[in-house]
C-alpha cells in the first residue's frame, strides 16, 4: 500500500477543450494523428469523449480537477496537458519547454493554482525548464520522461520532443536517476513521446523493448526489472493502438479500502490479447476502459496523456 500510494496519485488535473483540433504544428513528429477530421465535428466529439473519461474516473472514485480551456488563442492540444506541466509530492510544480509554439499557449498559471487549490496541492518551489525553448530544444513533461515514483528513476526515449540534455537536468533537480535510451517505431522513426511506448504502476510495468535499440535494451529491461514489478511486454502494434500510454491511479473502495485503478482507452484495451489482459488483473483493482477514439485518431494522445497526476504533498 505504500508503494502504491507513493507511485499512484489519486487525484488528477484535466482540461476540457475549447479548440480541439489536428495540430499541424506537431504532426510531422507524431504519427498517430492519423486524420484531420471536420473542425466543428471533431471538437464536439473530443468534448463528449473529454466529458466520458471525467465522469467515469469519478464514477471510480478519483478526484478529477477539470479546467476548462479558452477559446482564443486556439489551443488544439490543451486536452493533453501532461506535456507542460508536473506535480511533486515534495510540492515541485515543473514547467517543461514545448516543441509547438502553439502548445506554449497552454501553460496558464490560472490553470496551476486551480490544480493546487482544488486538488489540494500545496507548491513549494517551482522548477521552470522552459527557457530551453529558445535553443529548440524540449522535454515535455510525463509525455516524454515515465517516472518510477518509488525508486526514483525516470525513463526517457530521444526524439525531436526529448532532449537528453534536459532529462538529465530535470533527474539532477528532482533528484531522479535518468535512463535515456533510444526506441523507434515500425519505420525507425523515434517515438515522439515516451510514455506512447511503456508505463509504470505499483505493481507492475509494461514496456514495447522491441522497438528499443538493442545497444539500450538491456540495459532498459534490467533497471525496470530491479524495481519487483510485474513487467509485461507488448508490439509495436499494441503500441500503435495505444496499449503503451495507460495510467495507474489510486483510488478507495468500500470493500476494498485503498485500491487501484489502472485506466486505458477502448483501443488499448482491444489490443491487449487474453493473456496480457489477465495479468494486467492481477496487478490492479479495477481496469477501467473508456473510449477516446477522436483524440486518438486526429490529437495523438491517448487517456494517459489527458491526465496529469496531482499527488499527496509529503508532510
Amino acid at each position: 500500500m505504500i508503494e502504491r500510494a507513493r507511485q499512484c496519485a489519486g487525484t488528477v488535473l484535466m482540461v476540457r477543450p475549447a479548440a480541439f483540433g489536428y495540430n499541424v504544428q506537431t504532426a510531422a513528429s507524431n504519427p498517430h494523428q492519423r486524420d484531420r477530421g471536420s473542425d466543428a465535428a471533431a471538437a464536439q466529439a473530443a468534448l463528449d469523449e473529454f466529458t466520458g473519461l471525467t465522469q467515469a474516473l469519478r464514477s471510480e472514485g478519483v478526484r478529477a480537477v477539470v479546467a476548462t480551456d479558452t477559446a482564443q488563442p486556439p489551443k488544439p492540444d490543451a486536452v493533453f496537458p501532461n506535456n507542460w506541466v508536473s506535480f511533486h509530492a515534495d510540492g515541485t510544480v515543473v514547467l517543461y519547454p514545448m516543441l509547438a509554439p502553439n502548445r506554449r499557449l497552454e501553460r496558464r498559471a490560472e490553470l496551476i493554482d486551480q490544480a493546487c487549490r482544488a486538488g489540494g496541492f500545496t507548491p513549494r518551489r517551482q522548477l521552470d525548464l522552459t527557457a530551453h525553448e529558445q535553443s529548440g530544444r524540449f522535454l515535455e513533461g510525463t509525455g516524454s520522461l515515465v517516472l518510477d515514483h518509488v525508486t526514483r528513476v525516470a525513463y526517457a526515449c530521444r526524439s525531436a520532443r526529448t532532449d537528453e540534455s534536459i532529462a538529465l537536468e530535470w533527474a539532477r533537480a528532482m533528484d531522479y536517476e535518468a535512463v535515456v535510451f533510444d526506441a523507434v517505431d515500425a519505420h525507425g522513426q523515434a517515438w515522439y513521446h515516451t510514455n506512447v511506448m511503456m508505463w509504470i504502476g505499483s505493481r507492475s510495468a509494461m514496456v514495447c523493448s522491441e522497438s528499443i535499440a538493442a545497444a539500450d535494451r538491456e540495459r532498459v529491461l534490467a533497471r525496470l526489472r530491479a524495481a519487483g514489478r510485474e513487467l509485461i511486454e507488448i508490439d509495436r502494434a499494441a503500441v500503435n493502438a495505444f496499449a503503451g500510454n495507460m495510467l495507474e491511479l489510486a483510488t478507495w473502495d468500500e470493500a476494498l479500502g485503498d485500491a487501484s485503478v489502472l485506466v486505458m482507452s477502448a483501443s488499448a484495451r482491444a489490443a491487449l490479447a487474453g493473456p496480457l489482459l489477465d495479468r494486467l488483473r492481477g496487478c490492479v483493482d479495477t481496469i477501467l476502459a473508456v473510449p477516446v477514439p477522436t483524440i486518438e485518431r486526429i490529437g495523438g494522445g491517448s487517456v494517459r496523456c489527458m491526465l496529469a497526476e496531482i499527488p499527496d504533498v509529503a508532510a
